[in-house]
């Protein structure tokens, strides 16, 4: 599903992207595009990319393609998800104890779209760091 999602081939790219965006949260999906995982997070994103269009813009980066983020960002999972708002990573309360990113495949639209409007609002706000809608501390219920 990957296909049908703005691709960034080149870290200038991914660079570009989230400096050059103004207005909206910069949904980054880092992974390779071929991961199950990965494909999974992929459809989530097709499907709610029109639902969010107005305050988001999702993009994929091949981790494998575009290694230059992997040790800054510590890209070590088959798929993560980061959120950018006016060049500022945007870090987000899971109840995880991992706030930079999300790195399992979430399946829920719904749920994405909530979890996108938090950040947005958050960001807006100047937040750097938001709350989750969702605990998803227990192992398995996510």
């Amino acid at each position: 599903m990957s296909y049908s999602l703005k691709k960034l081939d080149h870290a200038w790219k991914v660079d570009r992207a989230i400096v050059e965006e103004e207005e909206r949260v910069v949904i980054i999906r880092f992974g390779h595009d071929g991961d199950t995982t990965c494909m999974q997070m992929d459809e989530v994103l097709v499907s709610v990319a029109d639902t969010i269009r107005n305050f988001a813009v999702p993009y994929t980066v091949d981790i494998t393609k575009v290694p230059d983020f992997n040790i800054m960002y510590e890209l070590y999972d088959p798929c993560t998800v980061m959120f950018f708002f006016r060049n500022k990573h945007i870090l987000i309360d899971l109840g995880t104890g991992n706030n930079n990113k999300i790195n399992w495949a979430l399946t829920d639209k719904q749920e994405f779209i909530d979890i996108v409007e938090t950040v947005f609002r958050g960001a807006k706000k100047g937040r750097g760091l938001v709350i989750s809608p969702k605990d998803y501390s227990t192992k398995y219920r996510y």
